[in-house]
């Protein structure tokens, strides 16, 4: 979180419910079987549990997941886990108590450690833990997450640090997937590979007799954008079939304009027969215009 905070779109520049509830459905439509909630943070919304039923029940949807920051989580997860939310992320980054609050600029590590323990008391196995390492400010907590997953069902999901706007991106705070790899190895001999599905954005991997594993998501040192199915749709209407990319269609406006079906479906599939067969690379990305990842959405 930027210390000055961040500028609060105009409420009528967000997507609504309604227009939510269709942009869903016209991707269920086209095939896609999974939705995930992000942020900033999502919930906020007042109507997330409602917005989360309705997203769940539609035709062809599989799979709910949400990614949160665990503030709201405690008064939020009952609700949420009736209205048929299956997996949740939880951003974590740090597990030292000044550390979180100087990324966050909340005293709240306990509050988000508290939200983990209550997802598993809930019978969600496992709860992704999402930690963006950056070599010479929290890559000395590689082994702490890493003995989470000995007695918790947790996936630490360890992603690399990725330039976007506004993140003060530098190669020297680059920590590559090989680099974790080894650090960790180094205490956990035994650390092996799974097995990962065609579509996986995560490398797998666990320490024998460990109850949870740890996945890494190497964007930049080893790119899967061959294997990649994911596309997003920003809060304000925008869709990007890149997280790197910048180039957006600006689906809000269309649906507001009166476009039909139809028409969205065209510009959708128009987006999706552009996409490049994979990203720049992360020198070039840094050097690109690109929302800042707060206004993208994990």
């Amino acid at each position: 979180m930027p210390a000055e905070g961040v500028d609060l779109k105009p409420r009528n520049h967000l997507l609504t419910y309604e227009e939510i509830v269709r942009i869903s459905e016209m991707f269920a439509s086209l095939g896609v079987t999974k939705i995930r909630l992000t942020g900033g943070e999502p919930l906020i919304r007042k109507d997330i549990e409602l917005l989360s039923a309705r997203l769940a029940g539609l035709p062809g949807i599989e799979s709910l997941a949400i990614t949160t920051n665990g503030l709201l989580l405690a008064r939020k997860l009952r609700g949420l886990k009736l209205a048929g939310v299956d997996t949740f992320n939880i951003s974590l980054d740090t597990l030292k108590r000044d550390r979180f609050k100087e990324i966050t600029r909340r005293d709240e590590l306990d509050t988000v450690l508290d939200s983990i323990q209550l997802a598993i008391d809930a019978g969600y196995d496992p709860v992704k833990i999402n930690a963006v390492i950056i070599r010479g400010f929290n890559d000395d907590e590689l082994v702490d997450f890493v003995e989470m997953t000995r007695n918790m069902p947790v996936e630490i999901r360890f992603i690399e640090y990725m330039p976007f706007d506004g993140n003060a991106w530098s190669d020297t705070k680059f920590l590559p997937y090989t680099d974790m790899l080894s650090t960790i190895q180094k205490d956990y001999p035994s650390f092996e590979r799974l097995a990962d599905g065609p579509h996986e954005t995560s490398k797998t991997w666990h320490i024998p007799g460990f109850r949870g594993r740890i996945g890494f998501i190497t964007s930049m040192s080893e790119h899967f954008c061959s294997g990649c199915n994911r596309i997003r749709i920003t809060a304000d209407g925008q869709f990007k079939v890149c997280l790197f990319g910048a180039m957006e269609i600006n689906l809000r406006d269309m649906m507001r304009a009166g476009a039909s079906d139809e028409e969205l479906q065209a510009a959708i599939k128009g987006a999706i027969s552009r996409k490049k067969a994979s990203h720049d690379g992360m020198y070039e990305i840094a050097k690109s215009d690109n929302r800042p990842m707060i206004l993208i959405g994990g």
